[in-house]
């Protein structure tokens, strides 16, 4: 993973804060791993975020945030992946998660007739909520494991890659200083 890249698109905590509506993130600050960006703590913010994007709860950014500082993980990645359930995203993950549960469970699925209406969300989450939240755990407990093992995977392959082009080049200009 590109140190630099992720760098670039990330505030620092100089910017975070100097900005004045996030004084009361201060005491964040102590702690640098929640900025830091090296392989563990970006692994663990994968966990972090992509867990609370799978679950259909309300406040995800703060719980991923919660779990980011008790992992001590990079906090604007944790929060960050919470976004992979947005408005456009949300309906076929929630779908596909409700589907998985109805499977586990061995329940048929049930058909939707959309409303948007509270009292037809309420009907309908009290009629599957039990296989909705045991899916979308599961999945949530895989695209977590998946992240940091691909996170893993991902950083030490990079990390393995531009130790060979160095041992290359290395290489290269010995064989240039020997020709002179």
């Amino acid at each position: 993973m590109p140190k630099k890249l992720l760098q670039k698109y990330f505030p620092s905590p100089e910017q975070v804060r100097s900005n004045p509506g996030l004084r009361f993130l201060h005491p964040l600050f102590a702690r640098p791993n929640l900025w830091h960006i090296n392989r563990h703590s970006v692994a663990r913010a994968f966990v972090a975020g992509l867990f609370f994007a799978f679950l259909p709860i309300p406040f995800q950014m703060f719980f991923a945030a919660l779990l980011a500082f008790s992992l001590n993980a990079n906090l604007p990645i944790s929060v960050g992946l919470v976004w992979i359930t947005n408005p456009l995203t949300m309906p076929p993950i929630f779908y596909a998660t409700y589907r998985l549960g109805a499977w586990i469970l061995d329940t048929p699925t049930r058909t939707f007739q959309v409303e948007l209406s509270v009292e037809w969300l309420l009907y309908e989450l009290n009629a599957i909520w039990q296989p909705l939240f045991l899916g979308s755990l599961v999945a949530a407990v895989f695209f977590a494991c998946v992240g940091y093992f691909s996170i893993h995977i991902i950083w030490r392959t990079h990390i393995l890659r531009n130790l060979k082009k160095r041992r290359l080049n290395r290489i290269k200009r010995a064989a240039e200083n020997e020709g002179f």
